[in-house]
């Protein structure tokens, strides 16, 4: 008998019993769903994550106060440090100090919401410098111009504003020269920001951009940064700036010890290799999870395999009288797991598929994400393989026993 005879009668034996075989595969269906949308969503995450990085510039290095967060639980305690402040500003900008630090910006986020007449919105609201970010992530204004230097040294009530902000506030009417309020202080609008949309984590459509020194005074009273934005003179010197960087920091707050660092400093691929990092560990961590799906499956394949494999003990013996060998029956039975456990792989592959674009299309739609739907072809190829290997796997044994029994014995079985 040719492997093509055993695969038809696989094939015609599975399709006696399809509802059995259908509840059969549903422990494989699931757990090759679960591999499909892992790697799906993952790697749209990985490319949203990494898109968004891109945009701050490889050039890019920014300074945060406090201790660097090894986890969620530490993240909260950069946000209420005080150890950035304008001490800092002049050691980095000493040339001598940081010879190829080309731009330093500090940045302050102000919680809160604006108003005009009666409209009110919750934008992202910034104190910074309104040309810092515009070189800086490519933003430029449609209507009006940008705040300078002066007024920054002035604490000058002015805001630049993004084009949603303007829409929200202010409808198809211009925003220039008029005045809008934060947190009860009147600031006059000075620009429009031309459509951006997201990049590098912030939303340009939806900012108001301050001074960061009436920020400072005006809105939050305080005199320390939430972060310090810097750009190098090019990718190539990043890591050796980022080096000058730590150490024109420690000598600004009379740090000898490295572990003693009240500051962090982070670099696009810094972040890149934690983000990769992550995403690794939580790739392997659901691997293990979707693992035991499979192996549930696989047994409950097992299971049904051996009843099959008692059920036609007749069969078995029958054929076998008639000629059928040992190698025969064994991949008779072997083709059926393996055939069973492929059909749930292929369910699962178009289920992890759906499931996968619906889910890109609701971030995308509902969540404001620029999440593109990613389903890599080596998940299907990874998925029909798994699926396949735990047929071999789990229905070798069944095959085995129906392979060994004897043809006498069999004949005799009631």
């Amino acid at each position: 008998m040719t492997i093509i005879d055993s695969f038809k009668m696989a094939i015609d034996s599975l399709g006696i019993n399809r509802t059995r075989s259908a509840l059969t595969i549903l422990g494989i269906v699931i757990g090759i769903t679960a591999i499909m949308m892992m790697m799906s969503i993952g790697k749209g995450a990985e490319n949203l994550i990494l898109n968004e990085i891109g945009g701050l510039g490889a050039e890019t290095i920014i300074i945060r106060p406090g201790k660097e967060p090894t986890g969620p639980s530490d993240l909260g305690n950069t946000l209420f440090s005080d150890s950035l402040k304008k001490r800092d500003l002049e050691f980095l900008k000493r040339k001598e100090n940081v010879p190829e630090l080309v731009d330093v910006m500090p940045a302050i986020i102000v919680p809160g919401s604006v108003s005009f007449e009666g409209e009110t919105f919750s934008p992202d609201i910034f104190g910074g410098s309104a040309e810092f970010f515009s070189q800086a992530f490519g933003v430029f204004p449609e209507e009006g111009v940008l705040f300078d230097e002066s007024d920054i040294k002035g604490r000058a009530s002015v805001a630049v504003i993004g084009s949603k902000v303007r829409t929200e506030l202010f409808g198809n009417d211009s925003a220039t020269g008029k005045y809008i309020r934060i947190k009860d202080k009147k600031f006059r609008v000075v620009g429009v920001l031309g459509e951006r949309g997201q990049t590098s984590f912030v939303n340009f459509d939806r900012v108001v951009i301050v001074p960061y020194t009436t920020a400072q005074t005006y809105l939050l009273g305080v005199d320390y940064f939430h972060e310090i934005i810097t750009k190098a003179t090019s990718p190539d010197v990043v890591d050796r700036t980022a080096r000058d960087i730590e150490a024109t920091l420690r000598e600004a707050h009379n740090i000898t010890d490295p572990e003693k660092d009240d500051f962090f400093v982070v670099t696009q691929q810094g972040v890149v290799e934690q983000i990769q990092t992550i995403l690794g560990a939580l790739t392997a961590f659901l691997s293990s999870v979707v693992a035991i799906a499979l192996v549930v499956g696989g047994i409950g394949i097992m299971n049904i395999m051996l009843v099959s494999v008692t059920e036609r003990t007749r069969e078995i013996g029958l054929r076998k009288a008639l000629g059928a060998t040992e190698k025969d029956i064994l991949m008779q039975f072997l083709f059926e797991a393996i055939l069973l456990t492929a059909a749930g792989g292929l369910v699962g592959i178009i289920l992890g598929a759906l499931f996968s674009f619906g889910a890109a299309f609701a971030l995308k739609q509902f969540g404001g994400l620029a999440w593109q739907f990613v389903f890599p072809v080596s998940a299907m190829l990874l998925g029909l393989g798994v699926s396949a290997l735990v047929g071999v796997v789990f229905g070798l044994y069944p095959a085995r026993k129906a392979a060994q029994k004897s043809p006498i014995e069999a004949l005799r079985y009631e």
